[in-house]
């Protein structure tokens, strides 16, 4: 598993941890996201049970295990969370943020030692450490309780499933051309997205905000005036067209 800092400074760090050329053939590849600050860290969408492995020698490779003192969950989906069991094992003393509406769903994947915070449906804020983010409300995209976060710091905000990719591990990190990637987003943002109206209430909401990166747990990351592209060809994308043929 690869990972790569994205941000670092004197109150905290981002690494992207993902693109593992080792996993089974038929899981689709997930990003993961680790922030650390110098007494706490958080995994964001930490993945599946599949990569439990991988995922913690990496996250080892970091920080010392007692350090992950917090784990995120931007809704349901096994992708994103069934892991939980095997980290609720290692992690003695963590608290899971997560949509309340998900709370009896990823209890499902075990958990007996980690703690449960529920996020509300209009987001807020936690302290990790110095650092203080932001749960901005994504629902319905795709989930219907869904949490993106954002750090006003490094400008980061990480954004679940908007502006994912299905691509090989073998792909980079990065967006180098916003055209050429286009067709590697269309269809999964038009079949699992379900609703216009929650797209662009997420556009207006997010188009408030100072943001440098777009983090998507597939695919790869928006940075710099590829933020502002992808904000502008989103809004103009039909959502919600399924195969209604069978």
């Amino acid at each position: 598993m690869k990972s790569l800092t994205l941000f670092e400074a004197s109150t905290h760090k981002w690494i992207v941890l993902g693109r593992d050329a080792e996993k089974p053939e038929k899981i689709i590849d997930t990003n993961q996201y680790l922030i650390q600050t110098a007494d706490a860290a958080m995994i964001l969408d930490p993945g599946g049970v599949e990569l439990f492995a991988p995922m913690l020698a990496a996250i080892l490779k970091e920080i010392p295990l007692h350090k992950v003192t917090h784990l995120f969950a931007s809704h349901q989906d096994p992708d994103i969370i069934s892991s939980l069991g095997l980290w609720d094992e290692v992690l003695k003393n963590a608290t899971l943020y997560c949509p309340w509406l998900w709370e009896g769903f990823v209890r499902h994947f075990g958990m007996n030692s980690i703690k449960f915070a529920a996020i509300e449906d209009r987001g807020g804020r936690m302290a990790l450490g110095p650092l203080e983010l932001e749960f901005v409300p994504a629902h319905y995209l795709h989930s219907s309780g869904n949490i993106h976060v954002y750090d006003s710091l490094s400008g980061i905000l990480f954004c679940g499933d908007v502006g994912a990719a299905l691509e090989p591990p073998e792909a980079p990190m990065f967006v180098e051309n916003f055209e050429e990637h286009i067709p590697k987003m269309r269809y999964f943002h038009q079949r699992w997205m379900p609703s216009n109206e929650a797209k662009q209430h997420w556009i207006r909401r997010v188009r408030k905000l100072k943001i440098t990166m777009l983090c998507p747990q597939h695919g790869r990351i928006f940075r710099g005036e590829q933020v502002n592209q992808f904000l502008d060809w989103f809004e103009g994308l039909e959502v919600g067209l399924g195969n209604f043929n069978g």
